[in-house]
């Protein structure tokens, strides 16, 4: 029987994540990249055990992942991040993401993204988005209520510092509770309901990290532009918002923030 899209994502990020959690804890490699920035075995290892699942079934497509690179060529990629939060993972802190997506000439497809230690599994298929949590399915319901934005702060040397900037700002502080956990974890956690919303400035066109969450944030219903409130890509960054009040209270803020960086 020939496997799904759908589900072969759900099968290759399900694989990274056990790579991952056998290597929790354990003294680790470290490879250097740039700065300060740096892969482990873990995310070696967990890369190639989503290669693996994919080649499998799909040898053919084509496969960019963070440590590898590009692999093949096609209209179809699969694009991985084996390890989101690789220094939180360093530093024992359970706060990291796998994530798998499959980009065609359609867009994003397929997607899974894997929460390793909760074991909660997030995937989008055919526009629809769900979450699976010790097997079972959960529903997915985006919502503002925790009032907690997730701010992914630049590296050093970036143009810009929108975020550090939001992190000072009275009016966002008067209306939400900041928190930075330094993992793509914090996109997905926006179509659950435990962020309100998530921002980043940066590059996260076709990017590996952040593929899957957009789409299942999308899939979910959750409000996803760049910082200015149009399509992903035409300005800067990413803001992926629980609903339209939410997004619409985050942009006048973004806004400032943006002038003054």
């Amino acid at each position: 029987m020939t496997i799904t899209d759908g589900d072969l994502a759900v099968a290759a990020a399900t694989a990274g994540a056990a790579a991952v959690r056998a290597r929790y804890g354990a003294p680790l490699e470290r490879y250097a990249k740039t700065g300060t920035d740096f892969a482990t075995a873990a995310d070696l290892e967990a890369e190639q055990a989503i290669l693996d699942v994919v080649r499998a079934a799909r040898p053919d497509d084509a496969f960019l992942g963070e440590e590898g690179g590009l692999t093949g060529s096609g209209e179809r990629t699969w694009l991985v991040d084996p390890l989101c939060g690789t220094l939180n993972f360093a530093a024992r802190t359970p706060l990291v993401a796998i994530n798998v997506a499959l980009r065609t000439p359609a867009g994003v497809t397929a997607a899974a993204a894997v929460d390793p230690f909760a074991e909660e599994v997030y995937w989008v298929a055919e526009g629809r988005a769900g979450l699976r949590r010790d097997g079972a399915a959960v529903p997915l319901t985006p919502s503002a209520g925790s009032s907690l934005v997730d701010l992914d702060l630049p590296a050093a040397g970036a143009l810009r510092s929108v975020t550090p900037r939001l992190l000072t700002d009275p009016a966002f502080l008067a209306r939400f509770d900041p928190r930075v956990i330094s993992s793509t974890l914090a996109v997905v956690w926006v179509a659950s309901g435990q962020r309100a919303a998530y921002v980043i400035d940066g590059d996260v066109v076709d990017s590996v990290h952040f593929a899957a969450g957009i789409a299942v944030c999308r899939a979910a219903g959750c409000v996803v532009t760049d910082l200015r409130g149009g399509p992903v890509g035409d300005g800067p960054g990413l803001l992926v918002a629980a609903d339209e009040v939410t997004h619409a209270a985050l942009l006048p803020l973004l806004a400032s923030a943006l002038t003054a960086a």
